[in-house]
Order: C-alpha cells, then structure tokens, then sequence
C-alpha cells in the first residue's frame, strides 16, 4: 500500500457526546479511539494533513448541540488538534458529509494538490461512509480503516434491527464493492508509514 507524501487523515466526529450511551445505545469496536490516537499521531509526525471534522447538531435533542459539554473532541483529539503543528484544517458541519462543511473540504483538498486520503472516525455507517462515499464520486482515492471507526445498535423500518458490528460490516462491503473506498486496518496504514519512512 502507497500512503502519498501529502494524503490527508480525515477524523470525522471524535466528540465526546458519543460516549453518552444511554442516547446512542450500544457501541462496537472499544479499540476505535486507540486507533484513531494513533493515525492521528503518525500523519503529524510524517508532516501529513490532518482534517478535523466536528459536528454541530441543529436539533436540540442530541448531545452534539453546539453549548452542551458533548459538543466537544475528546480529550486526546483536542490535544492533538492543539498541539500539531502541520498543515491541518478544523471543519465544521451540521449534516453527514464533511464535504457539506466550512470551509469547502473538496476546495481545501484540491488547492492543495490532494488525491488520497484516509477517513476515521464516528459513526462508521454515517457521517464516515457518506464522507467516503462523496469522495470516492468526487475522483479521491479514498482508504478506510474500519477498526479506526465505531457504531451503535440502530432499529430501523419494520422492526429491523441491526447490531453495531453488523452494520459495520455493512459499511465495509458496500463501499468495497461499490469502489467507493479501499477497506483496511489501521495496522496497513501505520505499516505503510513505517515502511515509507525507512526507505528514505
């Protein structure tokens, strides 16, 4: 796997309001915020961008509202945010995709001569594949480490019911054979890193 010298880290929606399990329900993957501290650190480490994506919630049920305590990164992506010193970018959206932000997420990308990049996050079924999705239709080489996101148990129409996992996996084969994106792990990527960095 190629990782470009200036692909983007898109981290979409790390908020601390998803920790609130008593409004989204169950969750997968415990291991996603790990993963996501990791990515984030080995893009500002190599010099690459790191796209922060938060999310403003207009309706004022949720525990993303802008003014609630939810609202905000977690800890270790606000510190991360704070302390790295490349070119990244802070976007901010109401909907799911980070394309429908402020500023213009695809006129940041290709001003800056970007064609790759890899996409984390929350939810893995929301705001991450619709993000994925948009890119892949806008020309992007899109990479998405699936154990770098996380979900919750959601209900449906006709009583369907979907656990946190299923649909995960869902994501994955959707975008997967719909081209849109490229499914891998956050060991590839930091693999890629590595390697990258030892041949120069």
């Amino acid at each position: 796997m190629d990782i470009e010298p200036n692909a983007a880290l898109i981290v979409v929606d790390v908020q601390k309001g998803f920790e609130d399990e008593s409004f989204w329900g169950r969750r997968n993957n415990p291991d996603a915020d790990g993963n996501i501290a990791e990515l984030i650190t080995a893009w500002q480490e190599t010099g690459r961008p790191v796209v922060f994506v938060r999310h403003d919630a207009p309706v004022p049920d949720t525990p993303l509202r802008p003014g609630r305590p939810g609202h905000d990164f977690k800890d270790y992506v606000q510190e991360r945010l704070e302390q790295g010193s490349g070119p990244d970018l802070l976007v901010t959206k109401s909907v799911n995709s980070a394309f429908y932000g402020t500023p213009d997420l695809d006129a940041w990308l290709k001003q800056a001569n970007i064609g790759q990049f890899a996409v984390a996050g929350i939810q893995t079924n929301m705001c991450v594949e619709v993000t994925a999705r948009m890119g892949g239709n806008l020309g992007y080489q899109v990479l998405l480490p699936l154990d770098a996101t996380h979900t919750f148990d959601l209900t449906g129409p006709f009583g369907w019911k979907q656990s946190a996992d299923e649909l995960s996996r869902s994501t994955a084969i959707s975008l997967h054979g719909g081209r849109f994106a490229e499914i891998v792990t956050t060991a590839d990527l930091l693999a890629a890193i590595r390697d990258q960095k030892d041949a120069s």
